[in-house]
């Protein structure tokens, strides 16, 4: 199976809005609004059109999507911006053959690319740290959700780029209606 990663164009979003329901819908810790969520964060200023990409077959059917967009995070002293990934979205029937990993090591070498130093996430805890992540209280950073702090996690995108960042995750607006 050849998969090619893509950014995602206007024309592509009603297939990746049915794409993240299918992709959710078993999924218990789910509230199955996440293609809801998408579609405000693509209106919002948190948006970075490079960074919400797609994964195609060879046919180019899409089976997979991500969405990276601007987050702060902020302390009593500073506020600095870094990238919440949120969701990320295989079809069910193509999950387990690697496409999440290259959407999201793909999703990190754009946004790299583009200035940005750091990705947080609100994810499953055995999965995303074998793509680098790691809790993000180790960072000294917090998220404003009544989690588990092992899926609360941050990664650095170039050595060094959370080096004296702590703080609270603030999301934009969209997250919230």
């Amino acid at each position: 199976m050849n998969v090619k990663v893509r950014q995602e164009q206007t024309v592509d979003y009603k297939v990746v809005d049915n794409l993240i329901k299918r992709a959710f819908s078993n999924v218990g810790e789910s509230d199955h609004s996440e293609h809801r969520l998408v579609g405000r964060l693509r209106k919002s200023d948190a948006f970075i059109p490079e960074l919400s990409l797609v994964a195609e077959i060879d046919d180019e059917k899409i089976v997979g999507h991500i969405l990276l967009t601007k987050v702060e995070i902020i302390s009593e002293t500073k506020s600095v911006i870094s990238l919440g990934v949120a969701p990320l979205s295989v079809l069910p029937e193509f999950q387990n053959r690697g496409i999440g990993g290259l959407l999201l090591r793909e999703a990190h070498r754009r946004a790299s690319q583009l200035g940005y130093g750091s990705a947080v996430l609100l994810g499953h805890k055995d999965y995303y740290p074998r793509f680098g992540y790691r809790k993000a209280s180790d960072f000294g950073i917090k998220f404003p959700f009544d989690v588990p702090e092992e899926c609360c996690m941050a990664i650095e995108l170039f050595p060094g780029a959370l080096d004296g960042v702590q703080g609270r995750v603030h999301y934009s607006d969209s997250f919230r209606e």
